[in-house]
């Protein structure tokens, strides 16, 4: 059984990519590694410690939950 055209045209992409041009395969592992570099680096400035906001008395909002005052008759 021959081989049908989309099947030769991916082999031939696929060896393009691996023997064409100069140095291809490490100039595509030179820009992967640049990616995964600035990817680490932007997680690391990501989970730096901030300063804390300082919030006034105003702007704090009373969260606790209010008794349920029919469960504690019954």
């Amino acid at each position: 059984m021959a081989p049908s055209w989309i099947q030769m045209l991916i082999v031939v992409i696929v060896a393009l990519l691996l023997f064409g041009g100069r140095g291809r395969i490490s100039g595509i592992m030179t820009d992967m590694a640049k990616g995964i570099g600035a990817f680490r680096k932007g997680l690391k400035d990501e989970d730096a410690p901030k300063e804390p906001k300082s919030v006034s008395k105003d702007e704090m909002v009373d969260v606790t939950p209010k008794k349920d005052e029919t469960k504690a008759s019954s």
